[in-house]
């Protein structure tokens, strides 16, 4: 079963981190990559932009709304992703808190209902 990891945890600059945070950081996160690579779990990583390069689109209203920035304002940012294709949950979670960010933010692992492979649609009904 394939399980997105979505890492949320609080923005920071790599200056206001420091270049010895950053650095460490940087590391746990290349380590977790490749321990998930090695047990033969990691289907993508994805390290995301600052949220202030991030542009939302709606057409909700009826009209386009495009704005700069993300939909929700909250101190926590989506960060980056992780999809691993593991047995179960138990699997996923146990993964999950393995993240470097678990230790200062939160992960939402979420199951993965249809994917988009080679051309066609696999899983259940898509959206």
């Amino acid at each position: 079963m394939r399980y997105s990891l979505l890492l949320h945890y609080p923005e920071m600059s790599a200056e206001a981190l420091g270049a010895e945070a950053l650095a460490e950081g940087m590391k746990a996160f290349d380590d977790y990559a490749k321990a998930l690579d090695a047990a033969g779990v990691l289907a993508s990583a994805e390290v995301l932009m600052p949220s202030a390069a991030t542009t939302t689109v709606s057409l909700a209203t009826g009209e386009l709304v495009v704005q700069d920035g993300p939909f929700a304002d909250t101190k926590e940012q989506l960060g980056g992703t992780f999809v691993v294709d593991v047995a179960d949950l138990d699997a996923a979670l146990a993964w999950a808190q393995q993240a470097p960010s678990a230790r200062y933010g939160h992960i939402e692992i979420r199951p993965t209902a249809t994917r988009f492979v080679d051309g066609e649609w696999t899983g259940g009904p898509h959206l």
